[in-house]
């Protein structure tokens, strides 16, 4: 599923792409056809992110609220020569709709796959606003909201993070990858956490996911552990980027050499280095998990 920072870009393309003009709004699959209808012609506002939720502003206070899921697929096309005919189901289309006189290139945008696709006012855009955590992306986020649910909390820090009503936008690539970063065990309870681990770790996500905006990929390795660096081939995987242990089960840690293990948390993989990451002493702990020496049927 994409992560925070996919959404943030994307939101920041559709801005550049459609802020300020006139759209035609389509749905060739069908599903979003009679929203698409009355929203056809109106000038968009502009875009915006939080976590994993995506809002295409309208003029009119409406909203277009979009999240991908799994598999969705939102492909911003900011200059095109001609818009082609859609290809496989998309369930909204955007083309420009500018006048004669403007110099502006055409711009046309494809949603495909998504689990979301609806239109919403004001009112139902900060419920769902409500229901979320601090986003590290944006300016408006407050850490502690964020903290005081973890510092209360016995449930592991790995499951913590990736719930959305905690922290809006965090991943299991994040998710791993900045618990390494902090030398914490993803089964650590969060109510045994410090603030100022707290604050590191916020502080390390904001930097973390704001470049990943800007490159549109996942990296996390520190610069002594580039592959120019090390001399190693660099990470073959679908999600892009150099990471210390995200999907890399079995591997040597690039750190310390030790096996990189992985073992299911809520239905999820997590990963770790048991040398950089030691396991929080506590029996309910040792018992919340099994550990593996190589991927099990949970997703990564």
């Amino acid at each position: 599923m994409p992560e925070g920072h996919t959404l943030r870009k994307l939101a920041d393309d559709l801005s550049a792409a459609f802020a300020g003009r006139r759209v035609r709004v389509s749905s060739p699959q069908g599903r979003f056809a009679a929203d698409a209808e009355q929203l056809d012609g109106s000038r968009v506002v502009g875009a915006d992110s939080a976590g994993k939720h995506l809002f295409l502003e309208l003029e009119g206070e409406r909203f277009v609220h979009v999240h991908l899921g799994l598999i969705g697929q939102f492909d911003v096309h900011a200059s095109a020569a001609a818009v082609p005919a859609p290809v496989g189901a998309v369930r909204l289309r955007l083309v420009t709709l500018d006048g004669p006189d403007d110099a502006r290139p055409t711009a046309y945008a494809d949603l495909r796959g998504a689990i979301v696709c609806d239109l919403v006012g004001a009112g139902r855009r900060a419920e769902i606003l409500g229901r979320l955590g601090p986003d590290p992306l944006r300016p408006d986020a407050d850490p502690d909201r964020a903290w005081r649910r973890i510092s209360a909390s016995p449930r592991a820090i790995g499951d913590l993070l990736m719930d959305q009503k905690v922290l809006a936008g965090v991943g299991n690539v994040y998710r791993a990858e900045v618990l390494f970063r902090h030398r914490i065990h993803p089964l650590r309870p969060g109510n045994t956490l410090r603030s100022g681990q707290w604050r590191a770790m916020w502080a390390d996500l904001v930097e973390l996911m704001t470049e990943g905006v800007r490159t549109g990929r996942i990296d996390t390795v520190r610069p002594e552990h580039t592959p120019e660096a090390m001399g190693r081939r660099p990470r073959k995987d679908d999600h892009g980027g150099e990471v210390y242990v995200y999907r890399r089960t079995s591997q040597p840690c690039l750190v310390c050499g030790s096996t990189v293990r992985t073992g299911e948390l809520v239905g999820r993989n997590t990963f770790w280095c048991p040398r950089c990451q030691p396991k929080f002493r506590s029996r309910a702990v040792r018992s919340a998990t099994k550990e593996t020496g190589r991927a099990g049927g949970a997703r990564g």
